[in-house]
């Protein structure tokens, strides 16, 4: 399946891997060009902190609040939309609040949970919190239909996989032990009264009713449990879905193609589809083609005679110095591309199982910064 065919056919396209290898970028690129292929409503939806999408996309800022790009920046970059393209960035608490006004049994509920001081210290400091409700918001703009492709930019892989398994470590807290002791004070006299003598010293260490609201919110927090259990249950099924695909990114570098490995084992493992592995960042084909090396001892051995014809000024001898130093980096890129090959192989020869297609995407001469770059990226991905 090639990534052309990979945007027309699904719905949700998840796209991982290690950090620092680009996946902003590749899930930017990939929505972009969706748009200028495909009619339709595409939504790229990050949840990296960085915000770097916005910047790259021309646009000052964005939150929670799903925005449509201008056609006029794709007209400015040489493309005509077919679709339209629109980018969110996950806001913890937003999501949280919205979540709680939307599901809430009742008014009173809502702004008990609302008010309550511990929720407002867990949705807006907890890294697990992040999790949950990304995929929270997954579920809700998935299940909405207002979008006909949604591609999810995703933390780097040990915290995409912490990302993964948020509904189902969810489901399970709200059915554990420890849940059912947090809230039995608030649910009975007799417990309180036994207790006492322990938290009148838990709120002497930790600030007074530290223990009470604890239990009042966990008690409050429990209302909403059916709810918690079938969005989780709901957002495996769409993750497991034959119309939601995995794109993993990485470098043609050990570490990372180490990590990409690794993500591409649990996602097998998860019985979840993995459409493409986009190697981003590749050096160019020339390093690698057999004549390279002779071109470059050649230039090196003749940079004195080659100086003297394409210098203009009177400094010959820094002519040559630029045309020796050209040759032996091209000596050091060379190698570089040959060990970058032989990983990406060694990756590709490591997962049998995976029969996804392995895209390389070339360094690109500038650094992405406005959509045009977004869609040269593009490009080179299809």
């Amino acid at each position: 399946m090639s990534v052309e065919t990979l945007l027309a056919s699904k719905e949700v396209i998840v796209v991982t891997g290690p950090g620092g290898v680009g996946k902003t970028s590749v899930a930017a690129a990939l929505g972009a060009c969706a748009t200028t292929r495909l009619s339709g409503k595409v939504l790229v939806l990050t949840v990296d902190p960085a915000r770097r999408l916005a910047t790259a996309l021309g646009l000052e800022s964005f939150g929670n609040v799903e925005r449509q790009v201008d056609a006029k920046l794709f007209a400015d970059a040489g493309y005509e939309p077919i679709g339209e393209l629109w980018i969110a960035m996950l806001d913890t608490k937003a999501s949280w609040d919205d979540l709680i006004v939307q599901h809430a049994p009742d008014v009173s509920t809502r702004d008990a949970i609302l008010g309550n001081a511990l929720y407002r210290n867990i949705t807006g400091r907890f890294v697990q919190s992040h999790d949950y409700i990304a995929m929270e918001r997954l579920h809700e703009i998935h299940t909405s239909g207002r979008y006909d492709l949604v591609i999810v930019d995703t933390p780097p892989t040990r915290s995409a996989l912490d990302f993964l398994d948020a509904p189902e470590r969810m489901a399970d807290f709200f059915s554990s032990r420890l849940l059912r002791w947090l809230i039995a004070p608030a649910r009975s006299r007799l417990v309180n009264a036994a207790a006492k003598p322990f938290t009148l010293i838990a709120d002497k260490l930790l600030g007074a009713k530290f223990l009470t609201d604890i239990g009042e919110f966990f008690l409050l927090f429990q209302t909403l449990y059916d709810g918690f259990v079938e969005r989780a249950t709901s957002v495996q099924r769409t993750l497991g879905d034959a119309r939601t695909s995995f794109v993993v990114v990485t470098t043609p570098e050990p570490g990372p193609a180490a990590e990409a490995r690794f993500l591409l084992e649990e996602l097998a493992s998860r019985s979840y589809g993995i459409g493409a592995v986009i190697a981003n960042r590749v050096l160019p084909e020339v390093f690698r083609t057999r004549g390279a090396p002779t071109a470059a001892k050649t230039l090196r051995s003749n940079a004195d005679s080659l100086s003297a014809t394409l210098q203009k000024s009177a400094d010959v001898e820094t002519g040559e110095g630029v045309l020796r130093e050209v040759a032996d980096r091209f000596d050091d890129f060379r190698l570089l591309a040959a060990q970058g090959e032989a990983v990406l192989e060694s990756l590709q020869a490591g997962l049998p199982a995976v029969s996804a297609p392995v895209v390389s995407v070339p360094y690109l001469e500038t650094e992405i910064t406005d959509l045009a770059g977004v869609l040269e990226l593009g490009e080179q991905l299809l």
